[in-house]
């Protein structure tokens, strides 16, 4: 869990590090950098992940700490980052083909921190108690941040991922998209309920 905290802090700074001077290159403002980091889910899942982790190994007794060892949010975490991990490796590492810093934090952020979170979850988490009905709360994070992207995009006209980008593919494949994209959730999410429903203590 430690490991997975510091790795997933260290690739978050990392990338504002390196990204944010990129786009500032690009005639970008400061704040307009800060907001296109965080406009992406990868950025928000790891960041999510890391508080989580933090308050948890810190602070279990805080109301945040309690509040991140609640079953319900620690498996919501653990569908989001696996969804992180394989949209990237899966749709967008064809895409895209960083080098350098950007290549580490990006294996990082869509690798190595998804996985390790994934195992502290099979292995560690007691999962007895998770119910179907918890899979409708889970959706609401993807579904506001899938709402804000279109929003934002149709001010800005900017879009942080190709399959989300109305300009280039339209309206009506987006919708698509979108369906598809929740479809995605649901399904991951009812793949870790009946996981932590046919195996619900610790390993």
């Amino acid at each position: 869990m430690v490991l997975t905290a510091g790795l997933a802090w260290f690739a978050i700074v990392m990338q504002f590090c390196i990204s944010i001077p990129a786009f500032l290159r690009m005639g970008r403002t400061l704040a307009g950098s800060i907001v296109e980091l965080f406009s992406f889910f990868t950025i928000l899942s790891n960041l999510l992940l890391a508080v989580s982790l933090t308050a948890v190994l810190l602070k279990p007794a805080s109301l945040l700490g309690k509040f991140f060892l609640q079953l319900s949010v620690s498996s919501a975490i653990a569908v989001y980052i696996t969804i992180v991990g394989l949209v990237y490796n899966l749709v967008l590492r064809q895409v895209w083909d960083p080098h350098g810093l950007f290549k580490l934090t990006d294996e990082l952020l869509h690798l190595v921190v998804p996985v390790l979170y994934l195992i502290y979850w099979l292995i560690y988490v007691s999962k007895a108690g998770l119910k179907w009905g918890q899979l409708f709360n889970w959706l609401l994070f993807p579904l506001i941040y899938l709402i804000y992207i279109i929003i934002r995009g149709a001010i800005s006209g900017y879009y942080p991922y190709p399959f989300i980008n109305v300009v280039k593919i339209g309206y009506i494949q987006v919708a698509l998209n979108f369906f598809i994209i929740s479809l995605t959730f649901i399904f991951f999410s009812v793949l870790f309920i009946l996981a932590g429903r046919l195996f619900p203590k610790k390993s």
